[in-house]
């Protein structure tokens, strides 16, 4: 069966296909201002519609509907046909995401992470993915602590170890995404320096791991905006302090900087693809 998404505003298109990668789907296509995706053949097709439908909404802003229907199908090969369109992405000089079925020759000082697209969100196919990426590797130190707020695959915490940092916390509340997580960590060799933590991002539970060198929070701007008091925490107010937030639409940026000056953030870098909008902030002193 093969099942699309439509929205009005086509620069959602990507939030519509992480919703349902995060639901297991493993091949997701835009086609013609749709998200489409292949499923196994439902039993009920109307229950299924409706499940994701509601997956697929609570990962849009308030009030956007999206419109769900399904075709059937010949089967193919869809898996065969999905992994064709993937391969290694070189996001920056010496930062390279590729699946673990490819191959890639690794330049001197080059580091290659192996990350599958599965359950979990975060691969390198993704803007936001890709701007948290080239912020971290341009601020990174030898030795940093590193905390990863809504880890999905682990793919930030992983990448700055490998790139120097001494330890990477992971947080991540979705059970299926930290399945994919610990493979990860494992297939790329940081076992004991990534550590995954399977809970809810809030300020008490931030408080609780000690300070860090760096913040990560790839995520929504509306699960950003209101922590962002505890990210300084977590910082410690050092100026020496980086937070790198990503997940936010450009038309949402401005609100992010207002809420970041007021939680004593400056913006120092700014990183943009697409309608995404990614940043690298430090605590004003």
């Amino acid at each position: 069966m093969v099942l699309s998404v439509h929205l009005d505003d086509a620069d959602l298109l990507p939030l519509a296909a992480e919703a349902l990668v995060e639901q297991g789907s493993w091949a997701v296509q835009e086609d013609g201002g749709a998200i489409l995706t292949w499923i196994p053949d439902p039993a009920d097709p109307d229950a299924v519609l409706a499940e994701l439908g509601a997956h697929v909404r609570a990962n849009l802003p308030d009030g956007v509907e999206p419109r769900l229907s399904f075709h059937w199908q010949a089967n193919e090969d869809w898996a065969r046909k999905w992994k064709d369109g993937l391969g290694p992405r070189r996001v920056t000089d010496r930062l390279v995401v590729k699946p673990t079925w490819t191959e890639w020759e690794a330049e001197p000082g080059q580091v290659v992470l192996d990350v599958d697209p599965q359950m979990a969100f975060g691969t390198g196919e993704h803007a936001t993915t890709r701007g948290c990426l080239r912020l971290l590797d341009s601020v990174v130190r030898d030795g940093d602590r590193v905390l990863d707020i809504g880890s999905g695959s682990a793919i930030l915490a992983i990448a700055a170890v490998r790139l120097g940092a001494a330890e990477a916390v992971a947080v991540e509340y979705d059970p299926d995404a930290n399945l994919n997580a610990r493979e990860n960590v494992e297939q790329n060799g940081v076992l004991g320096r990534v550590v995954i933590v399977e809970a809810m991002a809030d300020a008490a539970l931030l408080a609780g791991f000690g300070r860090f060198d760096v913040v990560l929070a790839n995520i929504l701007s509306g699960v950003i905006r209101p922590l962002l008091p505890a990210f300084r925490d977590a910082l410690a107010g050092a100026p020496g302090g980086r937070l790198i937030v990503s997940g936010i639409l450009r038309a949402e940026h401005e609100d992010v900087v207002r809420d970041a000056a007021a939680a004593g953030f400056r913006v120092e870098k700014v990183d943009e693809e697409d309608e995404w909008w990614s940043a690298l902030l430090r605590p004003v002193a």
